[in-house]
């Protein structure tokens, strides 16, 4: 049996009826809930200028999430590094770092994360969105840790505090162009299971087999990213999963907006545009009850050869959110015993 430790990946979506602001407060609540039932860690992803999730700065939701939890990994999944100066990320993780020791994750994006006209008001700069410098930005970031060479024009610039140590840079990917940037650098790989394209089997296959040891990742660690929706039966997982579908739809078609609850989505039209682009989302959710999911995650983490799995769990009702999270826990085997106080705050 396939047992590897299970991981959230949260964007704090908004929800239909309610303001943005609560997203943030919801996440900090369903860390403690994963917390409780034995999850390993927590990721919080950037986005901006996006009506569906309030997750704009996960710097801010790492520090607060950190602080009201005690044992879970809290990280990035991630910061887009092109939307930052490479020394401020440095700064801010190694300041998250000094606080909270050994709990600190590193997620760094290639993309901007945003539409054009936000990228440009977030860097302030035409010639920077034409660029496409992710490693030499990435270098730079660890040359404010570890030191540049000499003559560099940063040499001798320190990201402080420099008593501790830059936490652990993970690469994310939706594609096989960004497992094998992660490889030859020789830094851990998150595959964006949940909307990449790309055929997760092959591309942490490839990986695997092209990583490069450093002195930060002596071997490869792969995780993998899917959307997860687990419910009590199976009718009520369907409906949970058409809610979760209409919101990514009209994300897909530029209308994105808070995300609906399933009753909303059971009384939407669907047009024949949203029709079609749901067609082509294919498997990338994975929903029934426990005895539906658990089978086809296993088989999914032994075929890809995934060292982590990270679910990312789309519903509109926190109650309902956190139930999804303890039942996976439960059919995972995290700890069947906390399953009951999760299931006694629907």
């Amino acid at each position: 049996m396939v047992n590897v430790p299970l991981s959230v990946l949260d964007l704090s979506p908004t929800t239909s009826g309610s303001p943005a602001s609560a997203a943030l407060r919801r996440s900090v609540e369903l860390a403690r809930d994963v917390e409780a039932l034995g999850y390993e860690r927590y990721w919080l992803a950037e986005h901006h200028g996006v009506a569906s999730t309030a997750s704009s700065n996960p710097v801010v939701l790492i520090a607060t999430i950190a602080a009201a939890t005690s044992t879970l990994r809290v990280g990035a999944g991630g910061v887009m590094l092109p939307n930052h100066s490479p020394l401020a990320v440095a700064e801010s993780f190694r300041a998250l770092e000094g606080l909270h020791p050994g709990r600190i994750d590193l997620g760094l994006g290639r993309a901007v994360g945003t539409d054009g006209r936000t990228a440009l008001a977030l860097q302030r700069s035409r010639q920077a969105l034409a660029l496409d410098d992710f490693e030499e930005q990435l270098a730079e970031l660890h040359g404010y840790v570890d030191g540049f060479p000499p003559g560099h024009p940063f040499a001798g610039v320190r990201a402080q505090p420099d008593d501790v140590p830059l936490p652990p840079v993970w690469l994310l990917g939706s594609s096989e162009h960004g497992s094998a940037l992660a490889a030859r650098l020789g830094t851990g790989y998150a595959y964006a299971g949940h909307f990449g394209s790309a055929e997760p089997v092959q591309v942490l296959r490839s990986y695997r087999e092209g990583f490069v040891p450093s002195p930060r990742w002596p071997r490869p660690h792969a995780v993998l990213t899917m959307a997860v929706l687990v419910a009590e039966t199976a009718e009520r997982a369907r409906a949970l999963a058409a809610a979760a579908t209409l919101a990514t739809v009209r994300l897909r078609l530029g209308a994105p907006g808070p995300l609906p609850s399933p009753e909303e989505a059971a009384a939407h039209r669907w047009t024949l545009a949203e029709r079609n682009t749901a067609g082509r989302l294919g498997s990338r959710l994975v929903a029934g009850t426990p005895a539906e999911v658990v089978p086809r995650l296993r088989d999914l983490v032994q075929r890809t050869g995934a060292d982590e799995l990270m679910v990312l769990t789309q519903v509109h009702d926190p109650a309902e959110r956190r139930l999804s999270h303890a039942l996976l826990a439960e059919g995972w085997g995290l700890g069947a015993d906390r399953l009951d106080g999760s299931r006694s705050a629907r």
